[in-house]
């Protein structure tokens, strides 16, 4: 079982392991506030006590992805909505650049709703 967020990282092989801790430093420098924590067995970050996004992997596939807490109302071509009614997914190829500037798009609209 996983006991805190290092390991959580920790237990990934690579390239898959560099991925997620990227994804972590992305949005952990969103902002000063932004915090970490497990929630479910994964990492969850906060934004003033309040649940903007979580890093997990696919079942299938293994790669990583970001999932929105409150993605219905985050409008953007890059997430997916699959079958969740309130949350919504960004896909990040481990073996591909990191979408960085994406990425913080899609948190920084998270962060003011």
């Amino acid at each position: 079982m996983v006991e805190n967020t290092e390991d959580f990282y920790l237990n990934k092989e690579e390239p898959v392991k560099g991925c997620l801790l990227a994804l972590r430093k992305i949005i952990l420098e969103q902002d000063s506030f932004m915090t970490e924590t497990l929630k479910y067995g994964m990492p969850c970050f906060c934004y003033k006590k309040k649940i903007i996004c979580y890093l997990w992997t696919d079942k299938k596939t293994g790669e990583p992805y970001i999932l929105i807490a409150d993605g219905q109302k985050v409008d953007h071509p890059a997430l997916e909505t699959g079958s969740r009614s309130r949350m919504k997914i960004l896909k990040v190829n481990p073996e591909l650049d990191i979408p960085i500037e994406t990425i913080k798009n899609i948190l920084q609209t998270a962060l003011r709703i």
